[in-house]
């Protein structure tokens, strides 16, 4: 595995760490009629965030921890800012495999095309629709 793939698969994880405490904040003020969206995605991103630390010492690395806190892009105070912020999570991870994707090839390219393709996917049940090429803001 070379230095940008072991750094890419760093930034899926650190992606991940970031989205499961996102959603710790949108699970807690999405509202009833979409919490159950909320805790599903919540533990597809703990498994993702598992695997590639897994993946990571399975290369001999030190998975990167996870921050104590991250900031959030805006105030979430209610159920209308918790479905932002899903959709915008969602983006960020999507980003972040659309990195690895670019760095990686065979079956580690699949599994972040996978992911990358999961993230859109709920950013679109989110957000209400897509964009035409998720994970890529140059071209969003």
């Amino acid at each position: 595995m070379s230095v940008r793939e072991r750094e890419a698969v760093q930034g899926a994880l650190a992606a991940e760490h970031a989205a499961v405490y996102g959603y710790g904040v949108v699970g807690a003020r999405v509202g009833e009629a979409r919490a159950a969206e909320a805790a599903a995605a919540y533990a597809a991103h703990r498994a993702r965030r598992d695997a590639w630390a897994r993946s990571v010492r399975d290369l001999g690395g030190t998975p990167v921890a996870a921050a104590p806190a991250y900031a959030l892009p805006f105030r979430v105070a209610d159920p209308a800012a918790a479905v932002r912020l899903a959709a915008e999570l969602e983006d960020r991870v999507a980003g972040a495999y659309a990195d690895l994707v670019r760095a990686s090839g065979g079956a580690l390219r699949e599994d972040a095309a996978e992911a990358l393709r999961e993230a859109a996917v709920r950013a679109v049940r989110w957000r209400g629709g897509g964009v035409a090429f998720p994970g890529l803001a140059e071209r969003s």
